[in-house]
């Protein structure tokens, strides 16, 4: 092996862990933000995990969180707006991400 194989190995490596932690913290982020929404809606315990695994489910429709959105849009109607739901996935967003770093 040459040091040119070695740093190639490291940065494949390097590739895979980042890829795996933005799909981690993409999940993470779905989940707190369908337990919030579960929350609006009266949910709870069984029934909101539940939902929470909806909102992660809906993400894999189409690229980006514009499918999470959407979904949560529909399903929440008038308890929230467009403004409010954005922010609050910002909010969930940056919150996943520190949980993850925290469990490193």
């Amino acid at each position: 092996m040459t040091t040119f194989d070695d740093r190639e190995r490291a940065f494949e490596n390097k590739y895979a862990h980042d890829a795996e932690m933005k799909f981690r913290a993409e999940a993470r982020c779905n989940k707190l933000i369908g337990l919030w929404a579960a929350d609006l809606l009266g949910k709870t315990g069984a029934e909101a995990e539940a939902y929470a695994k909806e909102v992660i489910a809906a993400d894999f429709e189409e690229a980006g969180h514009d499918d999470v959105l959407r979904k949560l849009a529909a399903d929440l109607g008038t308890l929230t707006d467009s403004a409010r739901l954005s922010a609050k996935y910002a909010e969930c967003a940056a919150a996943a991400k520190a949980q993850l770093m925290n469990e490193a």
